[in-house]
């Protein structure tokens, strides 16, 4: 007879990939060894394999998991194109920028996923889909796929903003790059006339 009921087993799976989210986008893959990421949800190492096969299937739950909270945290946003532009106010924003561990999996994350397995790479590509299509979906309700390659680039664009602002020691200079990123990203994914 199990100790625990499937809830709770699935209570404390979750309880895991959320502490591991935040963890990986602090101090990324390699720097987030099996040991810290069970600490920081409470749980001793031992509990790890009755949750996930390995490190990257935890890697891969807590990116899917990421990408899942930002699209909730985007669609949130009123469904206009004023809806787009507090979205990207709020992505290219300081308070973003200095809470890595609170904020975009893709600025904290994207360059490891690059060098991470198929099986990561498939989980954040899936998952970014999703949030690009939705964003997608508001730039042009009747044919969002074609939209889909623009809006992709918009955000590699907000998200290379994101991570250089994050790098510069210059305050000044990384406030401004975000304030620049911002109009680049508006007038892009809405026309100059938003570009002030």
């Amino acid at each position: 007879m199990a100790r625990y009921g499937k809830e709770h087993k699935q209570a404390t799976k979750r309880r895991i990939v959320e502490a591991a989210g935040r963890r990986l986008k602090r101090d990324g893959i390699d720097g987030s060894g099996i040991a810290t990421l069970m600490a920081d949800a409470g749980l001793t190492n031992g509990a790890f394999y009755a949750h996930f096969e390995s490190k990257e299937d935890l890697v891969a739950n807590a990116v899917v998991e990421q990408l899942r909270e930002q699209r909730e945290s985007f669609s949130a946003q009123p469904p206009d194109r004023a809806g787009l532009e507090q979205i990207v106010r709020a992505y290219l924003s300081v308070q973003h920028r200095d809470n890595p561990q609170g904020g975009c999996a893709s600025a904290a994350l994207l360059d490891e996923i690059g060098r991470s397995t198929d099986v990561i790479k498939r989980a954040y590509t899936d998952g970014v889909l999703v949030v690009i299509d939705d964003i997608a979906a508001r730039l042009a309700p009747d044919d969002s796929q074609s939209a889909r390659v623009k809006t992709l680039s918009v955000f590699a664009l907000m998200v290379g903003t994101l991570q250089l602002s994050r790098a510069l020691v210059d305050r000044e200079l990384a406030d401004a790059v975000l304030d620049h990123g911002i109009q680049n990203a508006l007038a892009l994914l809405l026309g100059a006339e938003h570009q002030n």
